[in-house]
């Protein structure tokens, strides 16, 4: 596989202050296909829209709810960014907001590697994909078009109120999963995946509404390790406020993590919300709350080839297992090299 040596060609985070009316948000490096959106400054709800849903068409983390269309919230997708109605959630006057943005590929073409055909948007580089199927409330498989096995997969069916559905590599098997819109302990169920590893080729959703009600529409967001970009793994926590270091293999952009073993909100970091060292941590937002960014002591540092956990909080550090997705502000191995820095944790 190719390694990446850009890693802002398909993903990058983007900070706007709303203005309350329309506008366009630009720079980014590439066209984006998925955009989550989230006040900084107010309480307000997580807005998550992608290419093949289309503009408009939203989703919210903090929420079971089902997709809304909303007419003045993020209403095209540019060429180097998007552009904005006048919807509080994500163009409140005088706000700040954050965007996290992704590239796949454009609304997507039909798959039918599964028994379920799907619609995906796949950029099998970055090893990104968005998913779109109806489900048929028996055990099934469907295509994710991402040539590799996927590490990591959010679920949200879209026409009913639901719980969003993250199954990672890091859980105990293929059955378990976590609420990305929860605090919930990781749960098993073999009617949600099957109790089967996605492959290369198929995701197994069972009869679950939550993945595969007869006749209701889901999404699926699916990634995949690629090295010097992106990292979806597992560790400890030490108790510590000098806490270990997991090796990432590059400098981090962007950080979830999330405590499996309790009940503890969703944890997310960013390079642009500061962009200096031993401060990323001070900044987190949860994609389980409305709530507005906080401004707390350090928890994590982002280093050359991964972060530091500088706490002992139960959210990111105790003696108990925690699983994370990160990707890259600048790699620490590229096509030219292969460094390495020993002692790391994975």
């Amino acid at each position: 596989m190719a390694i990446i040596d850009k890693s802002n060609n398909f993903f990058t985070t983007k900070l706007y202050t709303g203005n309350g009316s329309t506008q366009n948000i630009t720079g980014l490096d590439f066209a984006p296909n998925w955009v989550w959106i989230k006040s900084r400054t107010s309480s307000r709800v997580h807005v998550l829209v992608d290419t093949v849903r289309g503009a408009t068409k939203r989703l919210q983390t903090n929420e079971a709810d089902a997709e809304a269309t909303t007419s003045n919230s993020l209403t095209a997708f540019n060429s180097d960014g998007f552009s904005l109605g006048s919807y509080n959630q994500s163009n409140e006057g005088s706000a700040s907001f954050v965007s996290w943005n992704w590239k796949a590929n454009g609304s997507g073409s039909a798959n039918t590697a599964g028994s379920i055909n799907s619609v995906v948007s796949v950029n099998t580089t970055s090893r990104f994909s968005i998913v779109s199927y109806t489900g048929t409330g028996s055990n099934a498989t469907i295509g994710h078009g991402l040539g590799a096995a996927p590490a990591m997969v959010i679920t949200k069916r879209l026409s009913a109120a639901d719980d969003w559905i993250v199954w990672q590599k890091g859980l105990t098997n293929p059955a378990s999963y976590l609420y990305l819109n929860g605090s919930n302990v990781e749960m098993g169920s073999v009617a949600a995946y099957q109790n089967i590893t996605p492959t290369s080729t198929l995701l197994y959703p069972g009869t679950d509404g939550r993945t595969n009600a007869n006749g209701q529409t889901y999404i699926s967001y699916c990634f995949a390790d690629v090295e010097s970009y992106s990292k979806f793994g597992k560790y400890r926590g030490n108790g510590s406020s000098n806490g270990q270091v997991v090796y990432t293999g590059f400098s981090p952009a962007f950080v979830i993590i999330k405590n499996i073993d309790a009940g503890e909100s969703w944890m997310m970091f960013d390079n642009q919300r500061l962009t200096f060292n031993q401060t990323n941590g001070r900044y987190q937002l949860q994609p389980n709350t409305s709530s507005a960014e906080y401004q707390g002591a350090p928890l994590i540092d982002f280093l050359s080839g991964g972060f530091k956990l500088t706490t002992n909080t139960n959210s990111l550090n105790v003696a108990q297992n925690y699983i994370y997705m990160a990707f890259a502000a600048n790699p620490f191995v590229t096509s030219t090299d292969n460094n390495s820095i020993p002692g790391l944790a994975v």
